[in-house]
């Protein structure tokens, strides 16, 4: 276990849904955040976002503060940096560029890009030893984990440090020590989705009953177990024998399955749209957002104590 790595200001670039959250978070390890977001509008709603999500964080106006410029950001007593801005490699490659010119040699700069590389958006810093990615899932202020991604340059020191201070905060960090597309979490995520994508268009199941296959089956294991524990709890010979069986019928198009193209071609792209694979109202599009983070806020509560141990046995 990492030791204590305590930070206390933070700059993130980015105000939207994700940098608010990751405030947050870091208001609850005791880090104060500074947030450069140019856009008024987006500015102006974070107080009332604020007030709404920050739960039992009453005080968060001690912790939080915002600003238009990047001359009105803490610089001097930065000691870490957050880039938050659209999953656009030009952009998040120039948000570095300035964090450089303006952090201490010291702080840790990190992006909270989900599939980019960070040593693609640190590409030719002659300081890419701290920068590290630091993707959060979300919503940040209530998923336990975070994943810490090294590049190729980033030192060891550099990832146990921000390793410590997610402890610190309260989550539960995992080392990726490549910098492979999707890093740990994402590429289990798509593995999975992919099978279930195939599974939709063969008629063997409907998306409602994958939903429920997933969500009230191994799902709802997988808050006990991940997959490498389950399977000592259930036999690595059961496993194995299964694996030679279900394997070499799995799904292994490389491409984007058809049932996901089409709807996506569509406009059909989800809750934001009023259509995905269910139909959405306005009104059933808030209540889904409201029982989603009813369900996560129950969850959290629920592993609270293993998120205090990481859940890993001795």
């Amino acid at each position: 276990m990492s030791a204590p790595a305590k930070l206390t200001q933070a700059v993130i670039i980015g105000g939207g849904r994700m940098g608010a959250d990751i405030a947050l978070v870091l208001a609850r390890g005791g880090c104060r955040s500074f947030i450069l977001e140019s856009s008024a509008p987006r500015r102006e709603a974070l107080p009332e976002y604020f007030e709404h999500a920050s739960g039992g964080l009453a005080s968060w106006r001690e912790w939080i503060a915002t600003g238009a410029n990047w001359s009105e950001a803490p610089w001097s007593t930065a000691e870490l940096a957050v880039e938050c801005v659209p999953e656009e490699l030009p952009a998040k490659q120039e948000v570095f560029r300035e964090l450089v010119r303006h952090c201490p040699r010291e702080t840790l700069i990190t992006s909270n890009s989900s599939s980019l590389p960070i040593s693609a958006i640190a590409n030719g810093h002659a300081t890419a030893d701290r920068m590290l990615g630091w993707h959060f899932f979300h919503p940040a202020h209530l998923v336990p984990l975070v994943e810490v991604i090294s590049g190729p340059q980033t030192t060891d020191a550099s990832a146990e440090r921000l390793v410590g201070f997610s402890r610190q905060c309260r989550l539960v960090p995992i080392r990726v020590h490549k910098d492979v597309p999707g890093f740990v979490a994402n590429r289990l995520q798509h593995a999975m989705a992919r099978e279930a994508y195939a599974l939709v268009e063969a008629g063997v199941a409907s998306a409602e009953d994958i939903d429920r296959a997933v969500r009230f089956g191994f799902g709802f294991r997988y808050l006990a177990a991940g997959p490498f524990l389950q399977r000592d709890h259930g036999g690595l010979d059961v496993h194995a024998a299964a694996a030679s069986a279900i394997f070499p019928t799995l799904a292994s198009d490389p491409g984007v399955p058809r049932l996901l193209r089409d709807r996506v071609a569509e406009g059909k792209t989800g809750l934001k749209a009023g259509e995905g694979f269910y139909h959405w109202t306005p009104a059933a599009a808030a209540a889904e957002r409201e029982r989603y983070v009813r369900v996560l806020e129950r969850a959290v509560a629920l592993l609270n104590e293993e998120i205090r141990s990481d859940g890993v046995p001795e």
